[in-house]
């Protein structure tokens, strides 16, 4: 994350021609039609540029130059502050004494990273997400069956929030009835307002204020969920500690609900203004498969950060030691010269291989599930709801940042 909103002047490293005016917290673009004015973006920007606005840093659009980046942590790392810096950075606890959740392993690079990822790989296998898919399924009907004789909803509150919390409750193992308090989180990850370094930091300590007492009762009754597991799990032969279990619980709430609650949102959206396609997926379900694929290149919007380690060179720019680079998966994903047409929705294009779960050593865990999430939940839409549209007397809101995210998609039909 760029950490001011700062504009500032362009450092002497940076040729004139690698500057290309772009402000992804305020661009007004990307509050209406955020899907074209990336597609603008892509077409007017070289696949690396340097922007002045939020502290001056590096933004990556091209998807060689990005796939470079995520896969290189020893040039690009994750760690957002040098060792030296992050001790000068004040303190890790609240003034009241609080410890602030941490994003952990995600602002890691290997070794450290690697090993601390290890016990989360092992709750989200494969075999994992395949046993969920009943239950994601069945929620989906309710939630679906639920909107039909009204003739509208908004997809979000009526779906896209609720169905992967309810999923996440219980894999997590926290009790159903508190699913009211976990979707005003989900609300507050989703419409954020500029990045508030303080509010960012209680937004984490509530979060983890939310799961905290679940969490230490587990590491003595432990139960069949992810919380029991991971306490279950020793780390270079010492046991969990209470602090990392804290992180880890932080991280799959953030990651694992706002990154599906917005790709479904997306997904929808698009079905919603191309009908044809709606009909011709009802008539062939099995091409929900490639149709999610494509729907996720099409629409990527998370975007990771890096922090360059040495000089270097990357798409003919030197970028220098302590240079801030912004992977903008949203355009990564529509580089013209690795997808042809990349505005088009192809349901027959061969390379779909888009970066939406990232690359490298933070490839996405949950990437299983929120395909099985995705899949379900657009098969379950055009199974059991008509012909659906954008509803035309309301507008989607969106939320630029690192996240692109959408809090409210109206749609209607007969």
């Amino acid at each position: 994350m760029v950490f001011n909103s700062r504009t500032v002047e362009r450092p002497s490293h940076v040729p004139e021609e690698a500057v290309h005016e772009f402000d992804y917290f305020r661009d007004e673009g990307l509050f209406t039609d955020p899907h074209q004015r990336i597609l603008d973006l892509v077409d007017a920007a070289p696949p690396l540029f340097w922007t002045p606005h939020n502290g001056g840093h590096w933004m990556a659009v091209g998807y060689n130059e990005a796939f470079h980046i995520l896969r290189e942590p020893e040039t690009f790392s994750s760690a957002l502050m040098s060792a030296e810096a992050a001790q000068q950075a004040g303190p890790t606890r609240l003034p009241d004494g609080r410890r602030i959740p941490m994003m952990t392993p995600i602002m890691m690079d290997p070794p450290q990273h690697t090993r601390l990822r290890g016990p989360l790989q092992k709750t989200f296998s494969p075999r994992t997400a395949i046993a969920l898919k009943d239950d994601i399924e069945g929620l989906a009907i309710d939630l679906v069956d639920a909107v039909v004789p009204l003739g509208y909803a908004d997809f979000v509150t009526a779906i896209a929030e609720p169905l992967p919390v309810r999923i996440f409750l219980k894999m997590m193992g926290l009790p159903d009835d508190r699913i009211s308090e976990f979707r005003a989180m989900v609300r507050e990850v989703l419409e954020p307002r500029g990045f508030d370094p303080v509010e960012e930091v209680l937004r984490m300590r509530r979060i983890g204020d939310a799961m905290i007492d679940q969490i230490i009762a587990r590491r003595t009754d432990p139960q069949d969920d992810i919380i029991s597991l991971l306490w279950s799990v020793e780390i270079d032969g010492q046991p969990m500690s209470l602090e990392l279990m804290e992180d880890y619980c932080c991280l799959l709430f953030i990651a694992g609900l706002d990154t599906v609650i917005n790709a479904m949102t997306y997904g929808i959206r698009h079905l919603a203004r191309n009908p044809k396609l709606q009909t011709q997926l009802r008539a062939d379900p099995e091409a929900i498969v490639e149709a999610t694929e494509e729907l996720l290149r099409l629409y990527s919007f998370t975007g990771p950060v890096r922090r360059v380690t040495r000089e270097t060179k990357l798409a003919d720019r030197i970028l220098q030691t302590g240079d801030i680079v912004f992977v903008y998966l949203g355009g990564v994903d529509l580089d013209p010269r690795e997808f042809p047409e990349p505005d088009h929705f192809d349901l027959d294009r061969e390379n779909k291989n888009h970066l939406i779960f990232g690359a490298g050593p933070h490839r996405c865990l949950g990437s299983h599930l929120a395909r099985i999430e995705l899949q379900t939940l657009y098969r379950v839409v055009l199974e059991r709801l008509p012909e659906f549209r954008m509803d035309p007397d309301q507008h989607p809101v969106f939320h630029p940042g690192n996240i692109l995210s959408v809090s409210k998609l109206p749609i209607r039909w007969d």
